[in-house]
């Protein structure tokens, strides 16, 4: 009789401690937590690769900006004076604007003022003006070097977008696999303490029993083994959990862009062992999907690539075209060209040229072409052979949540039918009709149900995280 009383406190010890554990594990939570949440606030609004991500998108708004400097009017000014042996040979003064347009037209216009008695009979003496337009009649009418690299840098600027979210995209990844990895070690750690402070107090217990003669002192061995390897294990996992932290504290940045490391104590918020997994919300497949089609950033970055490639194409097509120049001024006397515009442009007072290059083979024309159609043609593939990937990676992470979610059905019943099995073997304990070791082997058991259990609702939610990445969405 006294065995069997010895035996039934001992089971309501067990179990009184292990409810006061988790209702510490819960204060403590409570008290100092870090949620995926707030992490991953912390880690898009201080990590460097975050601001790295906007310092690109700002470089190439500064490309945009230098490259339509070259469409910036540009005045010059010519000055040239020449005396020798007392006599003026000449003395030239010359300032112009030029205005470079979108559509390849050149507009000028500028004064001149020419003296001296050594001075070429082409040029105009003394004071005069002149309104002119430079226009392609043929290669670079429709495309040049100016307007390919304006439109190359806007597009540039837009890829900066969609290559900022891909960093994000994937420091959002990394960062949120290393949390939930360190909540499956934080998980690990508390149900090795839980088994550590239950097998003290039992240890304890089963000590006095013996000293009673109520249990063989064998018993006292075997619950000091016991308690050792949950010792050891906990202690091993205890280091996993603070390395983890660590590892984690690589994401964790402050405002002034110094490093933060983890505090000590800081624990997840969030309990892992109560989370549901079937009724655990999952992204509709075929939404999901087409979005990543739309929206994913490697597949944009390839889109704005075929469109700076077509600029190119439109550019390089130019040089099958002859060279075809026509330039126009019109003059005027003194400095009021105004006054002297009386009649048809081509009448009086004008100056005009015309410009004719043509290869005979346009070998280098026909050769950069090709190539740019072939580069098209090339990134063309790469991006059906991106988009392949990324659908199947997609429904690979899709089959992954849906048998986690199986295996966690299973695996909660299985820790449901070993925690029976150990409260049975513990019934039979306390009847007399057990040992110890038995129940150390039901307990055990237990444990290596609930860290798997654990394992797997950890895992999936790093495949929750999986799932938005391989869409381009986490960010």
């Amino acid at each position: 009789m006294k065995k069997n009383i010895t035996g039934r406190l001992l089971l309501i010890v067990c179990c009184m401690l292990f409810a006061a554990t988790k209702l510490q594990g819960q204060t403590e939570m409570n008290d100092k937590t870090l949620s995926p949440e707030s992490f991953s606030e912390i880690v898009r609004a201080y990590h460097p690769v975050a601001k790295m991500a906007g310092i690109t998108v700002e470089k190439a708004k500064a490309g945009v900006t230098i490259a339509r400097g070259l469409f910036d009017p540009v005045f010059y000014s010519s000055n040239a004076q020449k005396t020798f042996d007392g006599t003026e040979y000449y003395n030239y003064n010359r300032p112009e604007l030029t205005i470079p347009t979108w559509y390849g037209i050149t507009l000028s216009t500028g004064l001149e003022y020419l003296s001296g008695t050594r001075t070429d009979p082409q040029e105009t003496a003394g004071k005069s003006s002149y309104a002119g337009i430079s226009v392609p009649l043929a290669k670079n009418l429709l495309m040049d070097k100016r307007r390919a690299t304006l439109l190359t840098a806007k597009i540039s600027r837009d890829a900066s977008q969609a290559e900022r979210r891909a960093l994000l995209n994937d420091l959002m990844y990394e960062a949120l696999t290393a949390y939930w990895l360190w909540v499956q070690y934080y998980e690990n750690f508390r149900l090795l303490t839980e088994a550590v402070t239950v097998n003290t107090k039992r240890l304890e217990l089963v000590r006095t029993a013996v000293r009673q003669g109520d249990r063989p002192a064998i018993d006292s061995t075997e619950a000091m083994t016991q308690l050792q390897q949950f010792l050891l294990q906990q202690s091993e996992a205890a280091v996993a959990f603070q390395n983890q932290g660590l590892e984690l504290s690589t994401y964790l940045w402050n405002e002034k862009g110094d490093p933060v490391l983890l505090p000590d104590g800081v624990l997840p918020a969030v309990s892992i062992q109560r989370t549901d997994l079937l009724n655990y919300p999952v992204a509709d497949s075929s939404r999901l999907l087409d979005s990543a089609l739309s929206v994913h950033p490697e597949l944009q970055q390839y889109r704005f690539k075929l469109k700076s490639l077509a600029v190119e194409k439109k550019l390089k097509f130019q040089e099958l075209l002859p060279t075809v120049n026509f330039r126009y001024n019109q003059l005027g006397k003194d400095y009021t060209m105004l006054k002297t515009v009386t009649g048809p442009l081509f009448e009086n007072n004008f100056q005009y040229g015309l410009t004719l290059g043509l290869p005979l083979r346009f070998s280098q024309g026909r050769g950069e072409y090709k190539q740019a159609r072939l580069k098209i043609m090339e990134t063309s593939l790469q991006q059906d052979m991106k988009q392949v990937s990324i659908l199947n990676k997609m429904r690979a992470v899709y089959n992954d949540i849906r048998a986690l979610q199986e295996q966690d059905r299973v695996q909660s019943g299985a820790v449901r039918n070993f925690e029976a099995l150990q409260r049975g073997e513990e019934t039979r304990f306390m009847a007399g009709e057990s040992s110890l070791f038995l129940v150390n082997a039901r307990e055990n058991k237990t444990l290596e149900a609930r860290q798997k259990l654990a394992a797997i609702k950890t895992k999936y939610m790093q495949k929750q995280a999986a799932l938005f990445w391989s869409a381009g969405l986490l960010q």
